[in-house]
């Protein structure tokens, strides 16, 4: 489909400018979110607040991965300097990922999707399965074993799509484990060292839940996988304020806008969001918009059930 149906010269470069000003504070927002949530932990400190912290937490290693994945696209920052600089070591190294090595892949993915070819397909293809069988997916996460693999995996090379992760390389792990030594440090200079605990039990428990209903959301149970319209092999989803925290932080639930324009910065998708919306682009495919990720989890296991 091509961008200049439902968008003028002009539209097309209001949607993708870039700002480095907007771009700074969604970073910032995001490590703010992060500092005030160990905040509270920290105020609570009982075994609740660290539960709850573990499951935000999570949402935040999602946030610092799509943060990782705009940079990648060099769309965050209108410097390109600052998408390569801030992408790996604010948003990749923190959750252990390569921002490079995962914008390689990821661009082949955005060239094939809707096409057997598609390198990400056995992250969704098999959706709907039946609810046993979803449930035992979420169990694996929600029990630490996804995390643990996972984690094995980038230290013997493995590669993960579901952790939003590629093959780093042995520097860019050094780079990481040294970027979360650097915030172990931090807490326990606060006096509360032992709350790194809760960050690494929110990458290892909840960021594997949170990845996989997130991939589910955007092509699990489509309405045509193998079309390359990217209305039938993508969905985006209307999120509440609370999903948009835990969920699909910073702008990720309009995947079918950035696969339409994967130049826009995720800062700009609702604008786009709601002017394709007025110019009928959902009109015949009103399945690519889901009320909720409430209601897709629901189409992921209904017609099997």
């Amino acid at each position: 489909m091509a961008p200049e149906q439902w968008l003028t010269e002009t539209q097309r470069e209001t949607f993708t400018a870039r700002s480095n000003t907007r771009a700074l504070w969604v970073v910032a927002a995001n490590w703010l979110l992060i500092a005030a949530i160990f905040a509270g932990v920290a105020w609570f400190n009982n075994p609740l607040g660290w539960l709850l912290g573990a499951v935000l937490l999570g949402g935040r290693h999602m946030g610092l991965a799509i943060l990782m994945h705009e940079c990648g696209h060099n769309t965050l920052f209108a410097s390109t300097r600052l998408n390569q600089w801030v992408g790996q070591w604010l948003c990749a190294y923190p959750i252990l990922a390569d921002c490079r090595a995962y914008a390689e892949s990821h661009r082949v993915h955005h060239r094939l999707a809707g096409s057997q070819d598609d390198p990400d397909l056995a992250n969704y293809r098999t959706y709907p399965v039946p609810s046993a069988s979803l449930r035992r997916k979420l169990w694996r996460d929600l029990s630490g074993q996804t995390g643990v693999r996972n984690l094995l995996g980038q230290f013997s090379g493995g590669h993960s799509n579901l952790m939003m992760r590629s093959d780093e390389g042995s520097a860019g792990l050094v780079r990481g484990l040294v970027v979360n030594a650097g915030l172990f440090a931090v807490l326990w200079w606060a006096g509360v060292g032992e709350l790194y605990l809760v960050w690494v039990a929110g990458y290892l428990i909840f960021y594997p839940a949170i990845a996989r209903i997130r991939q589910l959301a955007e092509h699990g149970a489509v309405i045509n996988l193998f079309d390359p319209d990217p209305r039938a092999h993508t969905r985006s989803i209307q999120a509440s304020w609370w999903e948009r925290l835990l969920l699909c932080p910073n702008r990720v639930n309009y995947h079918l806008e950035h696969h339409f324009l994967a130049s826009v910065p995720c800062y700009r998708l609702p604008a786009l969001h709601g002017h394709l919306r007025s110019a009928g682009f959902y009109e015949g495919y009103d399945a690519a918009l889901a009320s909720g990720y409430r209601a897709v989890l629901k189409g992921a296991v209904q017609a099997a059930s």
